[in-house]
């Protein structure tokens, strides 16, 4: 990835769409991106748009779907979505009118309420805007369903795939959404981010752009002079995980890739709760290893904020997240607004003893406050 991001920057910094071979070698780079990140995605090249990032794309979509809207139309969230996939679509609340609805989750299980989710429906609603997996708990969340349910009463789906992406498959078409974001660093790529819309929608969407800029599919949903060395290490990112498999074309590699990922965070994810479960003062928020998760674990220390435990673990070069990962709602209904929650994720490299050590630190803390 890094090779690829230097390369580019080294041999072939241009701007598009002149006559000069670099600039050339940049469309190619770019075209060759959008079939990569395709892969990735099950979808196709002329449906892949980059922005800077998930957040700055869901912007610019939500004010492209919403000049289509109408005062007192309805867009649906979710309590487990990252604020990502909640700010632009409430925005949309002072500059359309439109109505937010939010779908509850049970703090029990970490899950996704999906009586609320369907009494929540009804004939006014224009999206849902659903996460496929909670950054904060790991939550799989049925965006199938979702997307059945919501094309069933005519209303579009949107889906945050970010904390998705790194470990499961997406495949666009199983999942029959109108829209996907994910961001690359999330897969081992560069901070960019990326937007997958059905091609149809994306030609026809009223995008805010400059005039002169291109009107066709996927580059009229990019403002200005994009990351063309960011494009560049999206796609190095996607062959490296395809480069995991040995066999088939770069879609098939990738589904050999991902179904490994998937059984060794699933071994990992096992390890990681039974060990932090066996601690007295530790909670574990969210799904249990039996149902559908990623291998990231959201946990407090009875009598600390969260900041605390991280500060106290990185002492010995453990390093997880804290605090409410813009999943603000979500770590409101917990009860842990003020002390936040430390997060732990397990990526395509982490081993058992480095969970191993992760546990062990955790037990120190927690048995040393008592």
């Amino acid at each position: 990835m890094i090779d690829a991001i230097s390369d580019y920057l080294l041999n072939h910094n241009a701007n598009t769409h002149w006559e000069y071979p670099t600039s050339a070698e940049t469309d190619a780079i770019i075209a060759s991106s959008r079939a990569a990140l395709a892969d990735f995605l099950g979808a196709a090249p002329n449906e892949i748009a980059f922005g800077a990032n998930m957040t700055t794309l869901t912007f610019h979509l939500a004010r492209a779907l919403g000049r289509g809207y109408k005062e007192g139309d309805e867009i649906i969230v979710t309590e487990l979505d990252h604020h990502a996939n909640v700010a632009p679509w409430r925005a949309l609340e002072k500059e359309r009118g439109i109505v937010l609805r939010v779908v509850k989750m049970i703090p029990e299980t970490g899950q996704l309420d999906w009586n609320d989710f369907a009494q929540k429906l009804n004939r006014r609603t224009k999206l849902v805007a659903i996460g496929a997996a909670s950054n904060a708990l790991g939550t799989i969340n049925d965006v199938k369903r979702a997307a059945e349910m919501a094309h069933a009463i005519g209303a579009q789906v949107f889906v945050d795939a970010v904390h998705f992406a790194p470990h499961e498959l997406v495949d666009v078409q199983e999942i029959d959404c109108d829209f996907l974001s994910c961001s690359a660093y999330k897969f081992y790529g560069p901070h960019i981010g990326v937007l997958y819309g059905r091609c149809g929608l994306l030609a026809e969407l009223d995008f805010p752009k400059l005039a002169p800029a291109p009107d066709s599919a996927p580059e009229r949903a990019e403002t200005g002079t994009q990351n063309h060395e960011g494009m560049a290490g999206a796609a190095a990112a996607v062959d490296f995980l395809a480069s995991l498999a040995s066999t088939g074309t770069r879609r098939e590699r990738l589904a050999t890739t991902f179904a490994g990922l998937r059984e060794h965070g699933r071994q990992l994810v096992r390890q990681l709760w039974r060990g932090l479960s066996e601690i007295e003062g530790v909670t574990i928020y969210g799904p249990s290893p039996t149902e559908p998760r990623t291998p990231t674990i959201g946990f407090a220390v009875a009598g600390l904020t969260s900041a605390e435990v991280a500060r106290d673990l990185a002492e010995d070069a453990i390093f997880v997240s804290n605090g409410d990962f813009y999943a603000t709602t979500l770590v409101e209904r917990l009860g842990q607004a003020k002390d936040g929650l430390v997060r732990a994720g397990c990526a395509c490299y982490t081993t058992e003893g480095e969970l191993a050590r992760l546990i062990d630190g955790v037990r120190r803390i927690a048995t040393s406050k008592r």
